[in-house]
């Protein structure tokens, strides 16, 4: 299956080597780093947001998963 290539101006997921356009916005913080309010954030596309969110989830990083704003709304 090839995937799309996304416009420049467009936000990618930020899994290694995906050049996939994002939809997911996965929002973490590490708590030995970071006060409680303040959140970073990985973009997901639909084939990532499962592996990216286990990852941060199994570190008790994962704070939100939210849709990219303007993006379509796709199930997780």
């Amino acid at each position: 299956m090839t995937t799309p290539t996304p416009p420049d101006d467009a936000l990618i997921c930020s899994a290694r080597g995906c050049r996939a356009p994002a939809v997911w916005e996965l929002r973490w913080n590490n708590p030995r780093l970071h006060p409680p309010e303040r959140r970073k954030t990985w973009l997901a596309c639909p084939a990532h947001r499962a592996s990216l969110g286990d990852f941060l989830d199994a570190r008790g990083f994962l704070r939100e998963v939210e849709p990219v704003p303007g993006s379509p709304t796709l199930e997780s």
